[in-house]
């Protein structure tokens, strides 16, 4: 669990970015560099021809260049950096929200794969794969010694392609040889269920599939339970790393009839950019509960800042993350792409989320298991070394513990969801009035 929960929080804190894709420079023209500009430059080269020549064991050309790149631009913010071509084809595999795989959710155990759970009707899933089996070797490689990244990325390839893996499964004396052949595998950004009398949806992440996959949830929620008895929906967004922009915008508009749902604000003063909600609400207007903590980050940020301002929804849980910074995307041909910050992002009553996150309208603390109880597991952006200072940060700081129970029965911030819904529980900032909505003018 300890280390499962590791991995969750990497994704929440440093993955993936609410991310502006653009072809191009920004909107901001150049500044020309001057002539103090070049001379350090030639420092640059100089050194860099010194290295070559000089250092006791001959260095990669490719591999100096690039950590240069990163270095200057992990100097500016945590969020800029340099992706080679390998790199850039991963971050569009995990916005597309598709790749050719096997179909497992898995995590890090005693140095093996474990799988968590495989994705229904998949290739592993028929296959046969369960949850709780141990990978060893992947086409005969030992898993052990290796990250989990290079293991996860062994086991995608081209569709059609077969996948041998040795598997230690509970209650098998030898290892179980599975061969696998690869196919396209969907990664769905909203898992759904019903809770008697109400909606629950979670969405783990912004892909371009997020809003299909979210009116399809809605739409099943609506075909289970008739609506004069449906009380209402829950929107999951803990431990959500963020993804694309414009997903956010048409998630945070789903639930919206008017209104603007984010501003971005760049280096210019007149370089703003805003987006706006159109008529029209997925839920008719049922009541609605947003759940965040501080896995919630950038893009999740967002949809809990705009439903919040809106008085949309009530906000429970505790401080997001506070990753306010929009990354543009900047392809670089075959070399790759740059991913720089250009701009922050503010709320549709102007407030910057960098550095301080959304504030949950009504506060409710998650326990930890007594195997992580005394670890410190607060992560916010202002926790993170050269983060760009937000406009309202406080010396509190952003984020907050980051963890969910596997189990919907030990968790206490859907169990208040529920109970506000169905009026078990009362609090004033339940239901929310639309007429207290604060908005930019």
């Amino acid at each position: 669990m300890i280390r499962k929960l590791s991995l969750l929080l990497a994704g929440a804190l440093m993955g993936a970015s609410a991310v502006s894709l653009v072809h191009g420079t920004s909107g901001s023209a150049a500044v020309a560099a001057g002539t103090e500009t070049y001379r350090q430059l030639a420092i640059f080269g100089d050194i860099f021809e010194r290295v070559r020549a000089q250092y006791v064991t001959e260095p990669d050309d490719k591999e100096l260049v690039e950590s240069a790149i990163n270095g200057m631009l992990t100097s500016l913010d945590p969020h800029s950096s340099f992706l080679n071509a390998d790199a850039a084809k991963d971050m569009r595999v995990q916005t597309k929200g598709e790749f050719g795989g096997l179909g497992i959710e898995v995590t890090m155990e005693n140095e093996l794969v474990k799988v968590v759970s495989p994705i229904d009707d998949t290739p592993a899933a028929r296959a046969g794969i369960l949850p709780g089996d141990l990978i060893e070797k992947i086409d005969g490689e030992e898993v052990r010694g290796m990250a989990l990244n290079d293991a996860v990325d062994k086991m995608r390839g081209p569709v059609n392609t077969p996948i041998e893996l040795s598997v230690l499964r509970e209650g098998q004396a030898q290892p179980l040889k599975i061969t696998i052949v690869r196919d396209i595998i969907k990664v769905k950004a909203v898992k759904h269920r019903v809770e008697d009398d109400i909606g629950y949806m979670k969405i783990t992440s912004f892909t371009e599939k997020t809003m299909d996959d979210l009116r399809e949830a809605v739409d099943a929620i609506k075909s289970a339970v008739p609506d004069d008895e449906l009380k209402g929906y829950v929107l999951d967004l803990r431990l959500n790393p963020g993804g694309l922009l414009d997903q956010a915008v048409k998630v945070s508009d789903a639930f919206l009839d008017r209104g603007e749902v984010v501003s971005t604000r760049g280096r210019q003063p007149n370089d703003i950019s805003r987006f706006g909600s159109e008529p029209g609400d997925l839920t008719d207007g049922k009541p609605l509960v947003v759940l965040i903590n501080g896995g919630s980050a950038s893009a999740s940020e967002i949809v809990a800042g705009a439903l919040q301002d809106h008085r949309r929804a009530t906000v429970v849980g505790t401080q997001s993350f506070g990753k306010g910074s929009v990354q543009t995307i900047i392809p670089l041909g075959e070399n790759g792409a740059l991913r720089l910050t250009t701009a922050l992002y503010y709320t549709p009553s102007g407030q910057s989320i960098q550095g301080k996150g959304i504030t949950p309208d009504i506060k409710v603390e998650q326990p930890l298991p007594e195997e992580l109880a005394g670890r410190d597991l607060s992560r916010g952006e202002s926790d993170l070394r050269g983060h760009i200072q937000g406009e309202l940060e406080s010396t509190e700081g952003s984020g907050s513990i980051a963890y969910v129970p596997p189990e919907p029965e030990d968790d206490v911030q859907l169990g208040y969801a529920l109970d506000l819904l169905r009026g078990v529980k009362t609090d004033p900032a339940f239901p929310p009035n639309p007429e207290k909505a604060v908005m930019n003018q």
